[in-house]
């Protein structure tokens, strides 16, 4: 069985991803490029990121019988997929308590202003000078947009700090036991303290989040980003952080990957960046839950059987 994975690793991580899978399987970890299309002509299963899986590329697969994303799977095609015999499958709530976990990080450290006490701190500052502004999260009103797996765990761990928690999805048959409130998406745009987006990225989600929303928003709120970048409309972010439309914005993820070293993002006081690794609890490119489940899906498929978490029926 040959695994190509196609993706930015360091050493470390291609060390760290190549030593979890069976010693019996080849695997193979490249960049995108000219190597990749050499190892996709032979390849059972492809492991996609930072690329297209089109009919263009499909064409030289002719062994392929897996395309295994992560929980994001608008990088593929999946009609074209299905035209050609191979399975697609993601991996829905893996990651989902990585996430969530990350996502209240992000609101604590934002609100408790961490980065600047950390960086006051380590510059050795007088501590009678410090001046800051925080503030305590029980209370805020936070927005769920989505409740997919990862949705429904922010909704948790907000309650469990006592703040209000409401949602806007667009399949709202979700058991909340009364501590969210379901609402429409402009109610929530303009009522809560924190907007938080949960949803896949797809064409009714690609730049959901633009001036429009911006401007719905309260000039207090602070938006947060860990599902997909074009889910937002970069520019118009960067001006409403600019502009005073909306307080701050904790961010994930990005319109381009990795984040280019002269986006204005870098340097705004009141955005707090993290480089696509909520979903990685492990450390950089590696989630040892999720190539578990990748394992599982290869096993399934090597067997003739679906795979778990499939998006397609052959």
């Amino acid at each position: 069985m040959k695994i190509l994975i196609v993706g930015h690793f360091n050493e470390t991580a291609q060390s760290k991803i190549a030593r979890h899978f069976p010693q019996e399987w080849n695997v193979v970890i490249v960049p995108p490029g000219e190597e990749m299309l050499h190892h996709i002509e032979d390849c059972q299963v492809l492991i996609p990121e930072h690329i297209k899986v089109d009919h263009s590329l499909l064409s030289n697969a002719k062994k392929l019988k897996l395309v295994q994303t992560g929980a994001g799977f608008d990088n593929v095609d999946v009609p074209a997929c299905t035209e050609l015999g191979i399975w697609v499958a993601n991996a829905a709530g893996v990651n989902a308590q990585a996430v969530a976990e990350h996502v209240m990080a992000l609101i604590l450290s934002y609100y408790k202003n961490i980065p600047f006490l950390d960086s006051f701190m380590k510059n050795k500052r007088d501590e009678n000078q410090l001046e800051y502004t925080g503030s305590e999260i029980t209370g805020k009103t936070v927005g769920i947009i989505g409740l997919g797996a990862i949705g429904k765990k922010v909704a948790a761990f907000c309650r469990a700090f006592d703040m209000n928690v409401q949602a806007y999805a667009r399949k709202a048959a979700f058991q909340t036991d009364g501590f969210v409130k379901m609402t429409d998406f402009d109610t929530l745009l303009s009522t809560s303290d924190i907007v938080s987006v949960h949803v896949p990225l797809n064409e009714q989600t690609k730049q959901l989040i633009n001036k429009a929303a911006f401007e719905k928003m309260k000039s207090s709120a602070l938006f947060i980003n860990t599902a997909r970048g074009g889910i937002v409309n970069e520019r118009d972010l960067i001006d409403a952080l600019k502009n005073g439309d909306i307080s701050g914005a904790c961010l994930d993820v990005y319109e381009s990957e990795p984040l280019p070293v002269d986006s204005e993002l870098r340097n705004l006081g009141n955005v707090i960046l993290t480089p696509h690794t909520a979903g990685m609890p492990d450390g950089r490119k590696f989630h040892k839950k999720r190539y578990d489940f990748f394992i599982e899906n290869i096993r399934l498929v090597e067997r003739g059987e679906a795979p778990e978490s499939k998006l397609n029926r052959l």
